[in-house]
């Protein structure tokens, strides 16, 4: 049994631990608090306005704007990876990669094997990962999570429409975590462009017929460039708050494992004490005795 000493400096270590992990607790909690009422406001747009935009863009002639809608054979396929700057958050960023790299053996086997299939990190632990394994990286970004803003989405969105327009990749998917509640975030794979339409109908059969003001094109012009914007948004919202409901998840279960682990070494200083006290004791009684004698 380990001595007196050692057990007292496990204990005080494993109190200086609990209490950074109840910290970070606290701070994800806040931060969750935060994005989760963004992302709960923007998801019933971002998904009304993508329906919007799929429901005129029936029929729509082919236009410059439109080729963002045209449905390539994927010879060239780029995964937006997305998870986060920092750890500490359970199992959020490695289930992220697991997820991206099983999309892109399966799913996209045939691009996978004639190396026309690359990565784009979004968060320093996928770009890390993917640098350290050496798999075809387009880029990253790991500061936009720094100070979350749709300014900078704009930015890195349009710089993936380029790509896709330019015709160097004929396929772009998000791979991210979707945020659901604090403790429960799910795997999601999305296509980004091109732009598909849901395909669905009215229950009568009918497609549903507007009347454009201003005229329909006009509208297609403005409509696409503000739903990508607005979708990519919604993905990195989704992912954030996720990241930190993982990450508050996380800490509540260490601070519970470090108040368990308190319990068990403050019973083995109990006993070792307790040890140490009857062998004192026996030792006088066997002093006194012998002076009897």
């Amino acid at each position: 049994m380990a001595g007196l000493k050692e057990i007292r400096t496990r204990i005080t270590s494993v109190r200086s631990t609990r209490q950074i992990t109840q910290a970070m607790k606290m701070v994800a909690a806040a931060k969750l608090r935060k994005n989760q009422e963004k992302i709960l406001m923007l998801r019933p747009y971002a998904n009304k306005l993508k329906q919007i935009m799929t429901s005129i863009c029936q029929g729509l002639e082919n236009d410059v704007e439109n080729s963002l809608m045209e449905d390539r054979p994927p010879e060239k396929v780029l995964l937006i990876l997305v998870t986060s700057n920092r750890g500490l958050c359970g199992a959020f960023n490695n289930n992220a990669i697991s997820k991206a790299l099983e999309i892109a053996t399966t799913e996209y086997a045939t691009q996978w094997k004639q190396k026309q299939l690359s990565f784009f990190a979004i968060g320093k632990k996928g770009a890390d990962f993917l640098k350290s394994k050496k798999y075809p990286l387009e880029g990253s970004n790991t500061w936009i999570f720094d100070q979350l803003n749709f300014a900078e989405v704009v930015e890195q969105g349009t710089y993936f429409v380029d790509l896709f327009l330019s015709g160097k990749y004929d396929r772009i998917d998000f791979i991210y975590n979707q945020f659901k509640n604090a403790a429960v975030h799910i795997l999601t794979h999305e296509t980004f462009l091109p732009i598909i339409g849901n395909g669905k109908e009215e229950k009568s059969g009918m497609s549903p017929d507007y009347i454009f003001e201003p005229d329909r094109d006009e509208l297609i012009n403005d409509l696409i460039p503000k739903t990508l914007n607005i979708q990519f948004y919604k993905v990195l919202l989704d992912s954030f708050s996720a990241e930190h409901g993982a990450r508050m998840t996380a800490m509540h279960q260490a601070t519970d494992n470090a108040n368990e682990l308190i319990k068990e070494l403050t019973l083995h200083y109990n006993k070792a004490r307790q040890a140490a006290i009857t062998k004192e004791i026996l030792d006088i009684v066997g002093g006194a005795e012998a002076l009897k004698q």
